[in-house]
């Protein structure tokens, strides 16, 4: 049975797929062209040179030093939500007690509270406890607006696992730890691949926080540094391009691996 083209759909498409691509070729170009090479050509010219300098410029910018304060918050976050999460979905999941529904229940309203409503608040509590300009001050309350979410992801995950496999594991005189250790985290892996990468963008990408509760370029991370490249009359915008594809790099490479187990996740089929 022959099948028809569908031209419209093709162009549609076609078009949709140049509206995404045009950002892309401007920031990549403009990261491979001097500023005078860029300004005379204007964003949308070919390129005229091919330089690595830009990326040398942002390195001695301390561009380094920001991706990898960057790289230790979203690691110190990820490791936060893999410790918590996981045991807080099985003791959701599991148990029966109404006091744990409530709880739960509880904690996604933090859903509903953006970051901007408790930055005062929350600038006063990370002073207070001496952790103001410092790493773990990110960290803490980044882990702490991922957790619901994170939470609810791997709580439906979880509830996919057959009530037939825990009798199974009862009937094998395993216990709840044993349980949580030799099969749910296992067949919930998806579902524990998508709340990583999840958290992992949340903090490689945050912005607000760090730009709150740090103050020196010691701690200052990727997002914030970014605006290095803008002085009182004019930007850089060759070396900001090539400061943000150093950005993108990282957290496209951990998505390129984790992206089957990110959809599967977010479908809810992490336990099948």
């Amino acid at each position: 049975m022959r099948t028809r083209l569908n031209v419209p759909g093709g162009l549609l498409a076609g078009l949709w797929l140049l509206i995404i691509l045009l950002p892309v070729y401007i920031m990549v170009r403009a990261a491979f062209e001097s500023q005078a090479a860029y300004t005379a050509g204007g964003p949308f010219a070919a390129p005229s040179q091919f330089s690595f300098d830009n990326f040398g410029l942002a390195i001695q910018m301390g561009f380094g030093r920001y991706l990898l304060n960057a790289g230790i918050i979203t690691v110190g976050v990820v490791v936060l939500v893999l410790i918590l999460v996981p045991p807080l979905a099985f003791a959701i999941v599991r148990s029966g007690s109404p006091s744990v529904r409530r709880i739960f229940r509880l904690m996604l309203f933090g859903l509903a509270i953006p970051a901007q409503v408790v930055v005062i608040p929350l600038y006063y509590l990370i002073d207070s406890l001496g952790l103001y300009d410092t790493l773990i001050g990110v960290i803490l309350p980044t882990a702490a607006f991922v957790i619901p979410l994170t939470t609810l992801i791997l709580t439906g995950s979880m509830r996919e696992i057959g009530g037939e496999l825990y009798e199974a594991m009862a009937l094998d005189g395993a216990g709840s730890v044993r349980t949580f250790l030799t099969m749910v985290l296992p067949l919930s892996r998806s579902g524990i691949a998508t709340i990583v990468v999840y958290s992992a963008l949340n903090a490689w990408n945050g912005f607000l926080l760090p730009l709150i509760l740090t103050r020196s370029p010691d701690v200052m991370v990727a997002t914030v540094g970014l605006n290095g490249f803008r002085s009182q009359f004019s930007v850089n915008i060759p070396g900001l391009m090539a400061a943000v594809i150093l950005t993108i790099v990282p957290i496209f490479v951990v998505y390129l691996f984790a992206r089957r187990s990110l959809v599967a996740g977010l479908t809810g089929v992490g336990g099948k």
